[in-house]
């Protein structure tokens, strides 16, 4: 009987100290600040990001054992200067402004979130006679605004592709939100943009209008630490948002503002993913805001 109850006391000890180490081991592994400061890009005001990403804040905190506190800015300009600055240590930003912020702050990529149905399309009016991407020489495209991965990036990607220069062979007019309108009412010749967009308002009237044009899936959001933080805290932050992505996806997408991570998942960042919006601004004579070119190892 004593036999017995020393194994069970023995092996009781030795279960609390090998849970005792996995704790240190865990709580070791996410070092540096006690608060997460966090930034999105895309969202102002810190209202809005309490109801967008309040949930979203909540369940990181789970995740990592960190207090996560909202460090409103109102570009990615701005996100830029805090994370070069120190005053932001996390932030989640679309793939475009990621390559701007990369190149002024060397930020780090901690781990990209898939958008669905994320691609570019161009479309044109059914019967116009133009069946193929380089039938738009000379031809007016409508886009969204400057810089929009989908609305602009995209589509000129497409444009290139097909042995179009976007600066000389055609017009480009940035329509934001009214392109679709322009593209239905004829005054433009075609309208390049988000699959979404189409979906939402073209595709009801999808015999009107014919896709000459679909492109891959588009570079992923990417959430980006900044370069002053040990890479080992920005591995172990990834894992714990990987091992917890699914309460993450979840929480992620109860805001209005956040539904098109509807069906996401978290994925390894690699920077070289996005050398495609590189390309572009370099070939619509913008390359200087992207210069610095990181490969996935990190270097500049």
């Amino acid at each position: 009987m004593q036999r017995r109850n020393f194994l069970a006391y023995l092996l009781l000890f030795l279960g609390g100290c090998s849970a005792a180490r996995t704790t240190g081991d865990r709580s070791s592994a996410l070092a540096g600040p006690d608060t997460i400061r966090f930034a999105v890009t895309d969202i102002q005001g810190l209202e809005n990001l309490e109801a967008n990403y309040g949930a979203f804040r909540d369940a990181l905190a789970q995740a990592t054992g960190k207090k996560i506190r909202f460090f409103p800015v109102e570009s990615y300009t701005a996100a830029a200067i805090a994370l070069r600055q120190g005053d932001v240590d996390l932030a989640l930003t679309g793939p475009a402004e990621y390559v701007l912020i990369r190149a002024r702050t060397n930020a780090q990529p901690v781990i990209a979130i898939t958008r669905p149905n994320y691609y570019s399309m161009i479309v044109v009016p059914a019967g116009s006679g133009i069946r193929q991407v380089s039938d738009l020489r000379g031809k007016t495209l409508a886009l969204s605004s400057i810089g929009s991965t989908s609305g602009h990036l995209g589509p000129t990607k497409l444009l290139m592709e097909a042995g179009l220069d976007p600066r000389r062979d055609l017009t480009l007019a940035m329509l934001g939100e009214e392109g679709i309108a322009a593209l239905q009412a004829g005054r433009v010749d075609a309208w390049g943009g988000s699959a979404v967009d189409y979906q939402t308002f073209l595709a009801p009237e999808a015999s009107q209008f014919s896709t000459i044009a679909q492109g891959p899936p588009l570079p992923s959001d990417v959430f980006v630490a900044a370069s002053n933080l040990d890479l080992s805290w920005v591995e172990a932050l990834r894992d714990r948002m990987v091992t917890a992505q699914t309460p993450l996806i979840a929480a992620l997408v109860q805001g209005e503002e956040t539904q098109k991570y509807q069906g996401s998942q978290l994925v390894t960042a690699d920077d070289t993913d996005y050398n495609m919006i590189r390309d572009v601004y370099e070939a619509i004579g913008q390359g200087n805001f992207v210069s610095q070119r990181i490969s996935s190892q990190g270097g500049a």
